[in-house]
């Protein structure tokens, strides 16, 4: 019984990684894309964001 509740505890787990990597990887594109973006405006609030969440930007 307990063998079968570490694996299916195992298989919820191994099914939550892929999302919240995706996730990360996904929000880390946006924002380097938008910071890096020639708009001044788009780069202006990805600017703003990431002193927010304390990203070092320059």
């Amino acid at each position: 019984m307990s063998a079968t509740t570490l694996s299916t505890s195992s298989l919820q787990h191994a099914g939550l990684v892929r999302p919240i990597l995706t996730s990360a990887v996904l929000g880390a594109f946006l924002i380097f894309a938008a910071g890096f973006a020639s708009s001044d405006a788009l780069h202006a609030a990805t600017h703003d964001t990431r002193h927010a969440t304390g990203f070092p930007c320059h």
